[in-house]
């Protein structure tokens, strides 16, 4: 019950602005798509620095592990950030 509480108030890649630097606490995704993420370098702990958002939200660039990298809206919407 905590857990899912907590859950409610982490925030989502999705929802950083920009210019703004991050660090990944969850990836809530399920199988081929949370491997994806992962293997874009998106990993628990890594820090994520928003660059730009698109007019519509969608894409969002971002810097990780010294490499741009641009994310759709839904994938930013399972990274959960601090």
């Amino acid at each position: 019950m905590f857990q899912e509480k907590e859950r409610r108030f982490m925030k989502t890649l999705k929802e950083v602005a920009c210019g703004q630097t991050v660090r990944v606490e969850r990836i809530s995704g399920q199988g081929p798509v949370k491997r994806r993420i992962m293997d874009m370098g998106i990993t628990k702990g890594v820090s994520i620095f928003v660059r730009k958002v698109a007019p519509l939200g969608d894409p969002v660039e971002v810097t990780v592990r010294g490499y741009e990298l641009s994310l759709r809206k839904a994938d930013a919407e399972m990274i959960e950030v601090e």
